[in-house]
C-alpha cells in the first residue's frame, strides 16, 4: 500500500462507487450494468479489507485521518477517519453492497441501472456517515440515505409501497430535524465548530446537556428504532425489495446504534448516565416486545423484521451499562446481526423470486425441492436466535455480562427474548421447511443456482468464523471501547468536580 493510496484510502471509498454510478449511466444494457456494478462493489470490498489490514489495532485513536478546509466561514471541514468501532461498519457496508447487487440479478427487470446506481449511492453515504469526524459532513451524508432507500420502497416495493415509502420519510425527516437541532445546538455550545475531537473534550453545562442529548437520542432512537419509535420498520422492511430489506436491516439501522456510542456516551456521558435507567427498561421491552410479535407474524419478512426490533433492543442495553462487556458485545450485536439478518432476508428474497408469496401458510416441505436453501435458511436461523458457535451467541452473551451489573432483573427479562427468538425462528423453520408439503407448487420448485448460492454462502461462512473465532473483532475494537469507557469516566470525574466547586 503506497503512501498516498493510505492517505487517501476512506476518500477511495468513497469516490469508486460514485465512479461506478458514472459507469452505470454509459452502460448500454441491463447485463453490462450488473457487471459494472458487481465490480465496483467487489472493488470496493478490496477496499474496505485493505483498510482492516492496514488498520493499526494497538492505536485507539483515529487512523487514516483526511482533513480539508471546506466552508471556513463556518468552520466546516472534510474530515474522516476510521476507529475500531467505525471500521467494523465499514467492511460490514462493503460486505453486504455486492451481496444486495448479486440478490437483483434476477428478480428485477426493470429500471435495473437506476437501482444499482441507488445500492451504490447509499454504500457511499454510508462510508461517510460511519468515518466523518465532521458534524456537517455527518448530517449531509445522513440524509442522503434516506433518499435511495425511499425510492427502492416506492418504485420496486410491493402492494403497500406508497404508504411504506411515505412512512418511512416522515420518520426520517423527524429523526433527521432532531439530528439537525442537536448539532446546531452542539455547535453553539461548543464553541462554534462541527469537529467531533474537540466537541468530544469540553465540558457542558447540565442544562445544555440535557436538550442536546435528547435531541440527539431521539433521532438515533428512530433510526435505530427503539420501542416506541419503530412503527415504520415492519411497514418498510415488507414492502421494500430484497436488496432494499438487506441494506435497511444490515448497514441503516446500525447508523443508531453508532450515533449512541459516537455522540451520545462521549459528548454527554452525565446526561447519558441520567437517561440511562430509562434507556436500559426500554431496551428490555423492546427484545421482548419485537419477540412476542415476530412469534405472531405470518408474513416472513415482517417475522424478520420483528425479531431485528429485539436485536437491537440487545443493542441498546449494551451500549448504556457503560461498561466493556457490554459496549463490545453492543458492537458485536450490530455486526452480526447485520449478517445473520441480511442472510435471512436474501434467503426470503430467493424464494419470493420463485413463488411470490411470503405468507408462512403457503410453504411445508422445502427440505425436499430444497435442500439447498434449507440448510442455509437452518443456519441463519439458529444463528439469530443466539446458539452457542455461531456469531450472534457471543454478542448477546457479552451485553448480558454486561448488564449484569446493572439490574439481574433486565438480565432474565432479555434472557426471555433468547427464548422467544429460539420460539418463532424454529417455528418458522419447521413449518416452512420441515412440515407438510402444502401444494404441488412446492414441489414443483427448483433448488438455489450456484449464484443464489454465492449470494449466501459468504455469509454463512461468517456466521461460523465470527461464532468460533471472534479474536480478530475483539482486537480491532478494544482499545477504543477501552478509551471510551474511561473517557466517560474521566468527563464525569471533571463534571463532578466543577459542581463541587
Amino acid at each position: 500500500m503506497t503512501e498516498w493510496f493510505a492517505n487517501h484510502l476512506i476518500s477511495c471509498l468513497v469516490l469508486l462507487p460514485v465512479v461506478g454510478m458514472a459507469l452505470l449511466a454509459l452502460a448500454r444494457d441491463d447485463e453490462w450494468a450488473k457487471r459494472i456494478a458487481l465490480g465496483t462493489s467487489l472493488l470496493e470490498l478490496g477496499l474496505g479489507i485493505g483498510l482492516w489490514l492496514g488498520f493499526d489495532a494497538k492505536n485507539p485513536e483515529f487512523q487514516f485521518v483526511e482533513r480539508y478546509v471546506w466552508m471556513p466561514t463556518f468552520n466546516i471541514h472534510y474530515a474522516v477517519g476510521v476507529d475500531g468501532i467505525s471500521l467494523l461498519l465499514v467492511v460490514l457496508t462493503t460486505l453486504l453492497t455486492p451481496l444486495c447487487v448479486l440478490s437483483t440479478w434476477q428478480s428485477l427487470h426493470y429500471r435495473l441501472k437506476v437501482f444499482l446506481a441507488l445500492i451504490l449511492l447509499v454504500e457511499a453515504a454510508m462510508i461517510v456517515v460511519f468515518t466523518a469526524l465532521d458534524l456537517f459532513l455527518f448530517f449531509m451524508l445522513w440524509e442522503v440515505t434516506m433518499i435511495p432507500m425511499y425510492f427502492m420502497i416506492l418504485l420496486w416495493g410491493g402492494p403497500g409501497r406508497i404508504a411504506a415509502g411515505i412512512k418511512f420519510v416522515l420518520y426520517s425527516l423527524t429523526g433527521s430535524l432532531l439530528l439537525l437541532i442537536g448539532i446546531l445546538g452542539l455547535y453553539l455550545e461548543g464553541g462554534r465548530t462541527f469537529d467531533w475531537v474537540m466537541l468530544s473534550h469540553q465540558t457542558y453545562a447540565p442544562d445544555s446537556q440535557f436538550w442536546i442529548f435528547l435531541a440527539l437520542f431521539l433521532a438515533f432512537a428512530i433510526k435505530l428504532p427503539m420501542v416506541p419509535f419503530h412503527s415504520w420498520l415492519p411497514d418498510a422492511h415488507s414492502e421494500a425489495p430484497t436488496a432494499g430489506s438487506v441494506i435497511l436491516a444490515g448497514v441503516l439501522l446500525k447508523m443508531g446504534g453508532y450515533g449512541f456510542l459516537r455522540f451520545c456516551l462521549p459528548i454527554f456521558p452525565e446526561a447519558s448516565a441520567q437517561f440511562a435507567p430509562l434507556i436500559l427498561w426500554l431496551s428490555v421491552i423492546a427484545i421482548l416486545y419485537g419477540g412476542y410479535n415476530a412469534l405472531a407474524q405470518t408474513d416472513l419478512k415482517k417475522l424478520i423484521a420483528y425479531s431485528s426490533i429485539s436485536h437491537m433492543g440487545f443493542v441498546t442495553l449494551g451500549i448504556f451499562v457503560f461498561n466493556n462487556p457490554g459496549i463490545q458485545g453492543a458492537i458485536l450485536q450490530m455486526f452480526n446481526h447485520g449478517i445473520t439478518t441480511s442472510a435471512l432476508f436474501l434467503a426470503v428474497g430467493q424464494l419470493y423470486d420463485r413463488t411470490h408469496s411470503r405468507q408462512i401458510r403457503d410453504y411445508g416441505g422445502l427440505q425436499k425441492p430444497m435442500p439447498r436453501l434449507v440448510m442455509l435458511l437452518s443456519i441463519f436461523s439458529v444463528a439469530s436466535f443466539g446458539l452457542p458457535g455461531t456469531c450472534n451467541f457471543i454478542g448477546e452473551f457479552l451485553v448480558l455480562v454486561g448488564a449484569s451489573s446493572k439490574s439481574y432483573i433486565m438480565v432474565l427479562l432479555a434472557m426471555g427474548g433468547i427464548v422467544l427468538a429460539a420460539g418463532y425462528m424454529l417455528w418458522m423453520l419447521q413449518r416452512v421447511a420441515f412440515g407438510q408439503m402444502v401444494s404441488k407448487m412446492v414441489a414443483s420448485l427448483s433448488d438455489l443456482t450456484h449464484r443464489e448460492v454465492m449470494t449466501l454462502v459468504p455469509l454463512a461462512v461468517a456466521v461460523f468464523v465470527i461464532g468460533l473465532y471472534p479474536s480478530p473483532l475483539f482486537e480491532v475494537m478494544d482499545l477504543r471501547v477501552t478509551a471510551l469507557v474511561e473517557h466517560m469516566n474521566s468527563m464525569h470525574a471533571t463534571a463532578i468536580s466543577a459542581l463541587g466547586r
